[in-house]
């Protein structure tokens, strides 16, 4: 079934010209540029018989796409010792020194072989780092196994080895929104914090957004703080969950300050005088003055017709 996944999404792929191409503009179609011409290649290499190749000659890819190949991975063993490896892993060519391949896809297919100690069944074909990338992409993409922030992280390094997204789009089966939200997180989120995360595959992509919305706010946490934020126990998923809990209460508490900074200092309260019912508070260059009784009313209008023999009477001595 997956191998029928993988095929079905190469002959769609094969299928469809190049953006580029449909807008009238020049198309290299030398390996590995073109997609088209890339679903070809693996096309070749599906027609191929495979290899029982050394787990030891294996050497692993440059760009990982998935951020642990042991998650899971006992009832992959379980499954290889049962039944065999079912679908092969694709492998090319190294040069110089160290081990004779390198993988494309399959990793955790020869990591289960390898804790089995057997030889891994693989596909090995001539590639350049290009069309190595591209083929990962295509095969992970088919078989739907990354999680978000997988295929996020993925996605930034594909773009920082010159992919344009409009091709990685096509080699991610994503659409361009999705594309955007994808790279916005890998960038924006600290790599150390999303590593300590893991890859929480049952997350989906909400909290991963909200995070990236929490990291990018206005006198947010600085990396290290939100890296000390994570749990160090817990699901990936849970850890994710706990962080952005975090984060969300350092920002509540963070606009209440400004609320409250906002609204300025309470009034100071008023002084009460000595067995009455007068009460006074002086600020700066005013001066309040409260009764409490209606009928001591009057005492306001008495130190308003004092208050020029009073002033006289303080000019006089200052």
């Amino acid at each position: 079934m997956k191998r029928d996944l993988l095929a079905k999404s190469l002959a769609q792929m094969g299928s469809k010209p190049l953006v580029a191409a449909e807008a009238g503009s020049k198309v290299d179609e030398s390996s590995p540029r073109s997609l088209k011409s890339m679903s070809d290649v693996l096309s070749q290499v599906s027609a191929q018989a495979t290899q029982d190749v050394d787990v030891n000659e294996i050497g692993d890819s440059e760009i990982a796409d998935r951020f642990d190949v042991s998650e899971g991975l006992d009832d992959l063993i379980e499954s290889i010792r049962t039944s065999g490896q079912q679908l092969p892993a694709l492998l090319r060519y190294r040069r110089g020194p160290g081990p004779r391949y390198e993988v494309v896809y399959g990793r955790r297919r020869i990591a289960a072989c390898r804790v089995l100690g057997i030889k891994v069944k693989a596909y090995v074909k001539e590639m350049d780092h290009r069309e190595a990338l591209v083929s990962q992409a295509l095969e992970n993409s088919a078989r739907l196994e990354r999680s978000f922030i997988e295929q996020a992280i993925f996605a930034t390094k594909l773009e920082d080895q010159g992919f344009t997204r409009a091709e990685i789009g096509d080699v991610l089966a994503v659409d361009k929104g999705t594309l955007s939200k994808l790279i916005g997180v890998a960038r924006d989120v600290p790599d150390a914090v999303i590593y300590k995360i893991g890859a929480a595959h049952e997350a989906g992509r909400r909290p991963w957004l909200e995070l990236r919305r929490l990291v990018k706010t206005e006198n947010a946490p600085s990396d290290s703080s939100v890296l000390l934020l994570v749990p160090e126990e817990g699901t990936a998923a849970e850890k994710l969950s706990a962080v952005i809990d975090a984060l969300q209460k350092v920002a509540d508490a963070q606009q209440n300050a400004a609320e409250s900074a906002a609204k300025g200092p309470s009034p100071a309260p008023l002084n009460k005088m000595h067995a009455t019912s007068v009460a006074f508070r002086s600020k700066g260059q005013r001066l309040l003055i409260e009764v409490s009784d209606k009928k001591e009313r009057g005492f306001i209008n008495f130190v308003e017709t004092q208050l020029e023999r009073l002033y006289k009477e303080w000019k006089e001595k200052s």
